[in-house]
């Protein structure tokens, strides 16, 4: 197998601003003309190509974070918004004859099949369902999500004499005082119901340009499109419908048998959306730091337990007090909801982003955008841009392994080990507990992209059927506007249609990592796993699950298996 090479481009000017298409189009051009004679020329060929679309990566990255931080500023969203009507296109369009021309080359020069076979099959996949008819409409969806940013970025609650923002407010769902928490849940809800109309009306036009997308590029629905669109070369629509079905089975009953625990335990005749966050036995909140840098401080020593290499590399990320640097923690007025780990690909530096509001779920937050980080330092030195981002079903094992991993030295978060295992059932049930709505989710996309022309009401409707089905077990009385609409939450339906399933079964994968820890040692699952994120996505997906010492399996009896699995663990944690 050939040795990759870690060496730069000298084809690629180190300090090309490639937020500008005036600065690509002459290098995306020698490429397209360059002459090639050899397989050793077409290596070097690939490696230039790498180099500048690591460039055109970055110079993205750097946009869109600036975006996402600062939606509130105008400078940073029209310089996002430039980018994507000038910029973008014109990559897609001139990335496009460059696969072809690569996909060309490759016929012409037979490669090591062991070290380029992924990148070809990616390739030719890519050509196939190309069209440039659908570059402006994936340009207007984009627009669309930037749009979503907003709105969603801009919803303060002013609550208790104060301006908070919606992620603030969950403090306050941890509350032992119901009353309380009830002003606070439905001042949130309210706020967020006013922009309803205004979502439904963004995501209509996303079906409707999605469903566009896909009859361009001869395909029946979107589904079947974005299933190609992913490389989903490993799975299929029925597979999936399956695992739903299978979580349904097993997964689901979990989570009822939680919530009437809670129910008893809180004692009230039924549960309220209020009711899901505060501790069931009406113990204080956890309350694992106040600040991002405070967060940073004591993520880092909880990684120098588990592992020096991971210590190292989180260390490289600095503290939070460099705006702009690395990380951006603390929740804020003006900030993008949710979280992410954007590689920013030549620097090779990765940027956390998040909403920390002092809760127990940015702990999980931040230790599963570290593991992202982690994958992207592993493979940093892999030189083709292409083999640095691995499948996402396989990069989220990367994120979710760190949330189980780093458990038993949760102890620097909290004062007192009791606080500590109540932190660890609370992952462990939060494991079984989040595939369910993984599963609504991922049906709801099934079905949205299956149905394009349905209506508002048949949409709601069909939402009310799968919460029926893998919902909570509580009563929504008074409150059905904000069940109807729960699914407007999740900016993955937006910005990253079918970008969900991933996260099922990378929990399986992470599973059965910590199933290892359990059974053997920490570092037993630890050593494969590190291995298998310096592969990057140089290999399929399967053998990338393998490498790291788990089967590529989500059928229901592996679902099964790992649901008792847990159920076994959590004996050892008092409720």
């Amino acid at each position: 197998m050939t040795t990759p090479s870690t060496a730069l481009s000298s084809a690629i000017p180190q300090d090309l601003d490639a937020s500008q298409w005036s600065a690509i189009e002459p290098l995306a051009n020698e490429l397209l003309a360059r002459t090639v004679q050899s397989a050793s020329d077409l290596e070097t060929w690939l490696l230039d190509r790498s180099e500048l679309d690591a460039a055109c990566s970055e110079s993205r990255a750097l946009l869109y974070i600036n975006m996402t931080c600062h939606t509130d500023q105008e400078s940073a969203a029209s310089a996002w918004e430039r980018y994507i009507e000038t910029v973008a296109p014109p990559l897609k369009r001139i990335s496009f004859e460059l696969d072809k021309r690569q996909h060309d080359l490759c016929k012409q020069y037979p490669l090591d099949q062991q070290r380029y076979a992924v990148i070809i099959r990616d390739t030719r996949a890519c050509i196939e369902i190309f069209r440039d008819e659908n570059v402006p409409l994936q340009t207007e969806a984009d627009k669309l999500d930037q749009q979503y940013d907003k709105i969603r970025g801009d919803q303060t609650v002013e609550f208790e004499g104060e301006t908070r923002t919606v992620p603030q407010m969950a403090r306050y769902y941890q509350s032992t005082d119901r009353a309380l928490r009830e002003r606070a849940w439905l001042a949130s809800s309210q706020r967020t119901l006013q922009d309803v109309d205004a979502i439904d009306d963004i995501y209509d036009k996303m079906i409707a340009l999605r469903n566009k997308i896909a009859q361009n590029a001869g395909f029946d629905n979107y589904r079947d499109y974005a299933f190609a669109a992913k490389l989903r070369f490993d799975y299929t629509p029925t597979d999936c419908t399956e695992m739903h079905d299978a979580i349904a089975e097993h997964c689901v009953p979990f989570v009822k048998k939680l919530d009437e625990r809670r129910t008893e335990h809180l004692a009230v005749s039924e549960l309220r959306p209020w009711d899901l966050s505060v501790d069931e036995l009406g113990r204080d909140p956890l309350r694992p730091f106040e600040t991002g840098q405070q967060l940073v401080e004591k993520t880092r020593r909880v990684f120098e337990h588990l592992d020096p290499q991971l210590a190292e590399l989180f260390a490289t990320m600095g503290d939070n007090t460099e705006p702009f640097e690395s990380l951006d923690l603390d929740s804020r007025k003006g900030k993008a909801p949710g979280g992410y780990q954007y590689m920013r690909d030549r620097s090779r530096k990765p940027f956390i982003f998040m909403n920390a509001a002092g809760l127990h779920r940015d702990v999980e937050t931040m230790v599963h955008e570290a593991g992202h980080a982690f994958h992207s330092l592993l493979s940093k030195d892999e030189p083709l841009i292409h083999y640095r981002d691995s499948p996402i079903e396989f990069a989220e094992v990367a994120s979710m392994t760190m949330e189980l991993l780093t458990m038993p030295y949760w102890g620097e978060y909290y004062p007192s080990e009791q606080e500590a295992d109540r932190a660890r059932r609370k992952q462990l049930e939060g494991t079984i507990s989040l595939l369910p709505w993984i599963a609504a989710i991922d049906a709801f996309q099934h079905w949205i992209y299956t149905h394009p022309a349905h209506t508002r009401a048949e949409r709601s409707a069909y939402w009310l059927e799968l919460d029926e089905k893998y919902g909570r077990k509580l009563s929504w009385a008074g409150q059905n506007a904000a069940q109807i609409n729960q699914w407007q939450k999740q900016g993955h339906l937006f910005g990253a249609p079918f970008y969900y399933i991933e996260y099922g079964i990378a929990q399986l994968g992470a599973l059965g990592i910590h199933l290892r820890a359990q059974s053997d040692s920490v570092g037993a699952a630890l050593s494969p796993y590190k291995r298998a994120l310096t592969v990057g996505g140089a290999r399929p997906l399967p053998e990338l699950f393998e490498a790291a010492g788990v089967p590529f399996d989500f059928s229901g009896p592996r679902i099964g298996e790992l649901v008792r699995a847990v159920e076994s663990e959590l004996e050892q944690f008092p409720t």
